[in-house]
């Protein structure tokens, strides 16, 4: 594939200069990789340097076995279509080398017609269509804990009440071990109704209040709260667009959010040489529609919080964000889950990727109206 090779997009303009393919090839977010038959590469693209990591003068001319580890499917399919001359995808594939961190990415190769043997392999990451179904998942999630929370207001709650009271009737009459005994009766009853009053924010159907809000004034309220209390030790790095428009969102949930999500950072991250990093962006052109509706959502800013920890053993990453799932030898569950409703209140997204040394949460949201 030649930078020789010029596409004249407007052929009725005869003063128009053709485009290159190179440019247009490079205007591209996917990851384009053209490799001869014998496995030497010909060409990537812009975001192809990117996701290996290294320019295009230094992967050309390399063995794709040297990018991609050996036993990746990904050869097996480059194999398949130069040998059966046909394109082949596969969605969901894992890749992970020391150059690539690990991803799940949708790969298709495609056969070059008229290039004998050669082949084009075309990865993306994982859709913006996989995003919004496991963001499905996570609001049925959040949501079937509602009906819940009213039941165990009524008929936990309630009996729990009479217990405690009879227990600090009995503790008046009682011995000093006795008194135990019934103090750690009142105790967990407390427990258990603090328990009950978290679970009452899943059964709020008041509508939202929002306005146009400053996510960095938002970060820089989280970061000072984190850094007085449990994150004091924590090395906390920032990268920030200063350019981002506000965002549409109710400030004080908004701080409950990454608050959340930073203190999960914070006990997540080793105690010595703990690093906690809160990025923000901005993706131009994200629209997509949603399930079952013709509304389209366009949610342009993201903010990361990543930490350095073990990351979030694989057995729990599919039910991270239903109620009860914890990492934590003590924690309720709740916490992510009700980061899940409320990203999910504000029409965003959350995600996150994990592996051992880096967690990274993504919570994409709306643009102020304003701004839109």
């Amino acid at each position: 594939m030649s930078s020789d090779t010029a596409v004249n997009l407007k052929p009725g303009r005869v003063n128009e200069a053709p485009v290159s393919a190179d440019v247009i090839l490079n205007a591209l977010e996917s990851v384009v990789i053209m490799v001869a038959s014998d496995g030497t590469v010909r060409f990537v693209n812009d975001a192809g340097e990117e996701f290996f990591a290294a320019s295009a003068s230094q992967i050309r001319g390399q063995d794709i076995s040297q990018l991609i580890p050996a036993d990746s499917p990904l050869l097996s399919l480059l194999s398949q279509a130069m040998h059966d001359g046909k394109s082949v995808s596969e969605y969901g594939l894992n890749i992970e080398s020391p150059r690539i961190q690990r991803q799940i990415i949708n790969v298709q190769v495609s056969p070059l017609d008229g290039e004998r043997g050669d082949a084009v392999i075309n990865i993306f990451g994982r859709s913006i269509a996989d995003q919004i179904d496991r963001q499905m998942t996570h609001r049925n999630a959040a949501r079937s804990v509602t009906a819940m929370a009213a039941m165990l207001a009524h008929e936990v709650k309630n009996p729990l009440s009479g217990i405690r009271g009879a227990a600090q009737l009995l503790e008046q009459a009682a011995d000093a071990d006795d008194r135990k005994l019934t103090r750690l009766i009142c105790d967990e009853t407390d427990r258990i109704c603090s328990l009950v009053d978290r679970m009452d924010v899943f059964s709020d159907q008041r509508i939202l209040e929002t306005e146009a809000v400053n996510i960095h004034l938002v970060l820089e309220r989280v970061k000072t709260l984190a850094q007085a209390g449990f994150a004091k030790n924590m090395n906390v790095v920032e990268n920030y667009d200063p350019s981002l428009p506000p965002v549409e969102g109710n400030h004080d949930q908004l701080v409950q959010i990454f608050l959340n999500l930073v203190k999960n950072a914070a006990e997540a991250a080793p105690g010595t040489n703990g690093e906690i990093v809160l990025t923000t962006a901005y993706r131009h052109g994200v629209r997509f529609a949603v399930p079952g509706s013709r509304a389209q959502m366009h949610l342009p800013l993201v903010v990361s919080i990543q930490d350095n920890g073990p990351g979030i053993p694989a057995n729990l990453q599919n039910e991270l964000f239903d109620a009860f799932v914890t990492t934590k030898p003590r924690g309720s569950g709740l916490g992510l889950a009700l980061v899940a409703k409320m990203v999910d209140d504000h029409g965003g997204v959350i995600e996150f990727e994990s592996q051992p040394g880096r967690t990274e949460f993504r919570v994409m949201l709306p643009v102020a109206e304003e701004n839109t």
